[in-house]
Order: structure tokens, then C-alpha cells, then sequence
């Protein structure tokens, strides 16, 4: 990549969210409300005090996951949608590893964080053997089994974990990922330990795309499969791969909210929307795992923020939400962007 292709990866997400925050304001003001106030309120939300701060990172851990989850397949040429309900599968499997076995420790909770994976992974499969085998669109394939997650998953809770409860028992301590240390350290927030693991996992994805000949292969399938084939990859099994490697991923975000934020798992009205979530956060990230890292950052403080909204400055927090939909319509946008960039520097020379 050239540097000035480097150049424009970094400044187009920067200046998409610089858009986002400024068109925000705008629509503020014409709402009758003070920006000013508004994005103060926003900050005080997310970085206030310790328990604010504890807060916002709580909430940037399964971002980072399910982004990864979505910015994997995408450098892999698919488009995992089904980080939803990979997430929701992974949430289940570890929750019940971490109320059904008697360990020690240092074998409960990497157990659960495993079957947290393992159960993405596999939810993962299916749509990747799909489109391997048959060319199903995995975007259809994954759709569908969102709500199979769901609802299959509501289902266990209610006749197999618990006596139709919405609410399984807490896991064993065991099992948690949950820390006295980090609670009192930012006063009682639920921060835990979870997001070692996400960065840990960034890492990951970045040493098996860049470092690897399983991530060169990868990426060889996603930028034309007709060509890999032709050079003697086995197409078929990269898909398949792909998809495992991002359900996997999606299904770490699970295991975190499971075993880290709430100890437990209930019964689901609707999607988190962790999965979705994560679609905005890998392409404002650009796929690369380390933007990854700073997007869900982003969106972890914008909805932690968007809390203290209404009460600090009587701005709805519906439009955080707007801002979000924003900034990700200027990277969707972001010929534009490279055009008025590549405009200034020629002029500024």
C-alpha cells in the first residue's frame, strides 16, 4: 500500500466522525438544543468519573469482538451478518459451561471462554459450508440464523436451564470474569477482565492476516476466488474457515457479556444488537484490526455517553444513534471524502 493510500485509510474514518459529531451539532441546534451542553453531557457520561470510565470500557469489549468478527470475513471477501447471533449462541454456551461444571478456576473459565468460541464458531459453519458447497449468500444464510439463535436459545434457557425462568442462575465464581479489584477501582462499575481478552484477540486477527499462510490465503479468496483456484487453493475450505475464525470471534463477544457483565443469561425480547453494532464499527475501523480497536472505543463512548444526555442537557439519546448512522454513512461515502482530501492537498502544495 502506498502512503498515500495509508494516508487516506487514517483520515477518512477520522474525518467521518469529525462529520458526524459536526451534522450533529447542526441537528441539535435546529431541535432547539444546545450542542455545547449535549456533547459535554456526552463526555461526563463516558468519562466523568471512574465508574463512567469503568463503564465505557465494559461496553467497548464486545465491540471490539463482533467488530472483529465482521472486519474478518470482510478481508476475506464475506459478509458476515451473523455476528448476532453468533453472539447470542456464545453467550448461551458459556453461561451454561459456567453453571453446569465443577472446576478449578484456572480450567472453569477458560472452558466457558472456549465454548463461548466454539459455539460462534460452529454457528459460524453452517453458512460457510453453505456458500462453499452450494453458493448460498451467506448474507441470506446468516440473516436467518439470527433468529434461529434467538429464538432456539430463549427456548434452552427457559425449558432446559432453568424451570421456565427468563433468567438462568448466576456462573460460578469460577468461571467469572468479573474482578472486586477492577469494581472498586472505578466504583462498582461492571469492568472486567474481558477486555484483555478482546485486545488479546485483536492481536490475533492481525498475526493471522498478515503473519500467516492460512491469512494470505485469506485474503487471496477474498480479493478473487477464480485466481486462488487457479494458483491451487482450496477455495471451498477457505470460506468455511473464514466464517468459523468470525463466529468464533463473535462468540468471545457472547462469552464476555456472559461471563463478565451479567453473570448470567436471560431470556431476549429482541437481538443485543452487539452484532450489528459491529458491522458499523469494522468499516469505520477499515477492517484492520487495531482501527477496530479505536472504532468500538468510538462507539463505546458514544453509547455510554449517550446515558447522561437527557438528564445533563435534555438532549434524547436517540440522537447518538443518529451520529452513528452519520458517521457511517460519511465512510460509506468515503469517495467523497477522498476527493475533497486529495482537492486539499494539491492545493495546499
Amino acid at each position: 500500500m502506498t502512503s498515500n493510500n495509508k494516508f487516506m485509510t487514517f483520515m477518512i474514518p477520522v474525518f467521518s466522525v469529525f462529520l458526524g459529531l459536526f451534522v450533529g451539532a447542526i441537528i441539535m441546534i435546529i431541535s432547539g438544543y444546545n450542542p455545547i451542553e449535549g456533547y459535554a453531557a456526552l463526555w461526563r457520561g463516558a468519562f466523568g468519573d471512574a465508574y463512567t470510565i469503568g463503564e465505557t470500557i465494559r461496553r467497548t469489549t464486545p465491540l471490539i469482538l463482533t467488530g472483529l468478527a465482521i472486519a474478518f470475513a470482510f478481508r476475506t471477501g464475506l459478509f458476515n451478518i451473523g455476528a448476532e447471533g453468533q453472539v447470542i449462541v456464545g453467550w448461551l454456551a458459556s453461561v451454561w459451561v459456567g453453571i453446569a461444571i465443577d472446576a478449578p478456576f484456572i480450567i472453569h473459565l477458560p472452558l466457558a471462554i472456549l465454548a463461548g468460541a466454539i459455539a460462534g464458531g460452529l454457528w459460524g459453519f453452517v453458512p460457510g459450508l453453505l456458500k462453499a458447497k452450494l453458493g448460498v449468500h451467506e448474507v441470506i444464510v446468516t440473516i436467518m440464523m439470527n433468529y434461529i439463535a434467538l429464538h432456539v436459545s430463549n427456548n434452552i434457557i427457559r425449558s432446559v436451564l432453568t424451570d421456565h425462568a427468563t433468567k438462568t442462575e448466576n456462573i460460578a465464581d469460577t468461571a467469572s470474569l468479573a474482578s472486586d479489584f477492577l469494581s472498586n477501582m472505578t466504583l462498582n462499575s461492571r469492568l472486567h477482565y474481558g477486555i484483555l481478552i478482546a485486545l488479546f484477540a485483536a492481536v490475533i486477527m492481525w498475526f493471522i492476516i498478515q503473519r500467516t499462510t492460512i491469512g494470505y490465503e485469506l485474503k487471496a479468496v477474498g480479493f478473487n476466488k477464480h485466481a486462488s483456484k487457479y494458483a491451487g487453493m482450496k477455495v471451498g475450505k477457505n470460506i468455511i474457515l473464514s466464517m468459523v475464525i468470525a463466529g468464533g470471534f463473535a462468540g468471545l463477544a457472547g462469552a464476555m457479556e456472559g461471563l463478565g457483565t451479567f453473570g448470567n443469561i436471560h431470556v431476549m425480547s429482541g437481538f443485543t444488537n452487539l452484532g450489528f453494532d459491529g458491522i458499523a464499527v469494522a468499516l469505520l475501523g477499515a477492517n484492520n484490526p487495531f482501527g477496530v480497536v479505536m472504532a468500538a472505543f468510538l462507539f463505546g463512548t458514544l453509547k455510554e455517553g449517550a446515558n447522561e444526555m437527557p438528564t445533563g442537557a435534555g438532549v434524547p439519546t436517540e440522537l447518538v444513534d443518529i451520529i452513528i448512522a452519520l458517521i457511517i454513512f460519511f465512510v460509506a461515502s468515503s469517495y467523497i471524502i477522498r476527493w475533497a482530501l486529495l482537492r486539499f492537498k494539491k492545493e495546499g502544495k
